[in-house]
């Protein structure tokens, strides 16, 4: 949950500053905001301004790449770039047959990352036996999605998570 809050806090600041950007320009535009006798937006000359202070520029423009780097970064973690391995679909369907007694299993999950290991992750409520899915994960599952996907020497990160 906390993965899609941040993109919706921040897919909220951008479109608020896009939106009211846009309001700015068409109200600008359209003559409904008032101006200045002179047309000038501001009082003070901002060119004499920036020449008399080089270092105002350089710390906006430090300050926009900076910005730039933060939302690049942003989007590729949002397409999912970054996230190694891949789904294995045979390796999902053994461990939902294995675990097909527990119930309320909401989610599970197989990643195989490269050649040796593997990564399994079972959602369950709270109200589930969690020494039974355990012992049944330890026991029977994981070394069943090791035979029929890999090999039995392939290590496996077991991630149990518990809904409240």
């Amino acid at each position: 949950m906390r993965q899609y809050a941040g993109n919706r806090i921040g897919l909220a600041v951008v479109g608020f500053v896009l939106l009211s950007g846009g309001a700015y320009a068409f109200l600008r535009g359209s003559g409904r905001l008032p101006q200045a006798k002179d047309g000038k937006v501001l009082s003070v000359d901002v060119s004499a301004y920036l020449a008399a202070h080089p270092w105002i520029s350089w710390a906006g423009a430090l300050a926009l790449v900076m910005a730039a780097m933060v939302a690049t970064r942003w989007l590729l973690m949002a397409l999912g770039w970054g996230r190694f391995g891949h789904r294995s679909g045979t390796g999902t369907a053994l461990l939902c047959v294995g675990l097909k007694d527990v119930e309320g299993i909401s989610r599970t999950k197989v990643r195989l990352v490269g050649a040796d290991r593997m990564r399994i992750s079972v959602t369950c409520p709270s109200s589930a036996d969690v020494g039974a899915v355990v012992g049944k994960l330890d026991r029977e599952i994981v070394g069943r999605i090791r035979r029929d996907v890999g090999d039995d020497g392939m290590g496996a990160l077991v991630r149990l998570h518990v809904r409240r």
